[in-house]
């Protein structure tokens, strides 16, 4: 273990599109999808033996941190930094850089998912490692997963020249970064193999990184100094609660990775990641049988049928489907969802209207 790394978990998502089983009271990384324990739970699993439980921290909107607290209590109670709504990534790393910075000012961090499944465990680790190293030489550093196919719903990252060689890792330079591009241009970006897909995860100095904040966000970084001089002191809820609703929403990446000068990439091939962003992911994530169906929960009888997803939650019921091909059925108890598998993204919109329709009790 390293003595001034330490991990931050995002980890106040609303999974919309995993509706209706994620919902606002019980988003996607407090459910056990395909596993015994909970994508939030296995993601701080992962961090044994690189980070001590003192040095997890986890970013969490308020609603959601009681069930976080009880799912992992190993993690300290005043780990557990809480925002009063969502305002993006950009301040949710930018609160845990100051808090860092306060109590290390040698502080590296590693920016990490609480909803994403990684299969190759021992890879992880090394990425972890490796982008410790590089980090300490003032890099913002990504981890950027090969592409296996032209996914048009991640940002993609181009790498640059080689940075050098960190833990039997190749670190290459951040030569551009591409948002959710179309189809054509997604095809093109996988036949050069220069590109990777964007993780989400991250790596830098907490000084380096609030350094960017200060040159690129300007206002940001002010707000940031005001819940910084009152952290740990009385006045420190009353400062967060006064101070975040007038922070302007914004991710890290347009923020700021966009536009920083010294970005590097860890291209991570094998590391079997997954964001688990749509119903569709389960069918990448979760045992098949031979006609290509994935059933969880309950008891399930089919004829001539195939491509189908069927998740029913806490539901005993048998579910039988004769000639059903490419759909997703999900039983929620007090929602039942029937989608085509090639609109699972689409779960989402029903949301949006759900709630412009007041039907909060719902989402």
């Amino acid at each position: 273990m390293y003595e001034n790394y330490y991990a931050v978990i995002m980890a106040g998502g609303g999974g919309t599109r995993l509706w209706p089983l994620s919902r606002k009271s019980r988003p996607k990384q407090m459910l056990a999808i395909g596993q015994d324990r909970s994508l939030f739970q296995v993601a701080v699993d992962r961090l044994q033996g690189v980070f001590s439980s003192d040095r997890i921290y986890v970013v969490t909107v308020e609603e959601q941190a009681a069930e976080l607290k009880k799912q992992c209590p190993e993690i300290p109670a005043e780990n557990f930094l809480l925002e009063t709504m969502p305002r993006g990534t950009a301040s949710v790393v930018g609160y845990a850089a100051a808090v860092l910075g306060k109590r290390d000012p040698d502080a590296i961090m590693a920016v990490l998912t609480a909803d994403h499944i990684i299969g190759n465990l021992k890879l992880f680790q090394q990425i972890l490692t490796s982008a410790y190293q590089v980090a300490g030489e003032d890099y913002l550093v990504t981890l950027g997963v090969t592409p296996t196919y032209p996914a048009t719903g991640y940002g993609y990252t181009r790498r640059g020249d080689l940075v050098g060689r960190y833990q039997d890792l190749d670190v290459f330079q951040v030569r551009e970064f591409t948002e959710k591009p179309d189809l054509p241009e997604a095809e093109r970006m996988l036949s050069s193999g220069e590109y990777a897909w964007n993780s989400g995860m991250f790596f830098w100095r907490t000084e380096v990184i609030l350094n960017e904040i200060s040159r690129q966000m300007s206002e940001l970084s002010s707000q940031l100094k005001v819940i910084t001089e009152a952290w740990g002191t009385p006045d420190q809820d009353s400062v967060i609660r006064k101070v975040w609703p007038d922070i302007k929403p914004e991710t890290i990446d347009f923020g700021i990775m966009e536009n920083a000068g010294k970005v590097a990439v860890i291209p991570a091939a094998d590391l079997e990641w997954n964001d688990v962003g749509s119903w569709e992911a389960l069918f990448d994530v979760m045992p098949a049988d031979a006609d290509g169906n994935v059933f969880q929960g309950g008891e399930h009888i089919s004829l001539d049928t195939s491509g189908v997803l069927l998740y029913t939650a806490d539901n005993p019921r048998t579910v039988v489907t004769i000639g059903a091909q490419d759909l997703i059925v999900v039983d929620t108890g007090d929602i039942l969802l029937i989608c085509d598998r090639d609109r699972a993204q689409e779960v989402r919109q029903i949301v949006k209207r759900l709630e412009s329709a007041g039907r909060s009790e719902l989402t």
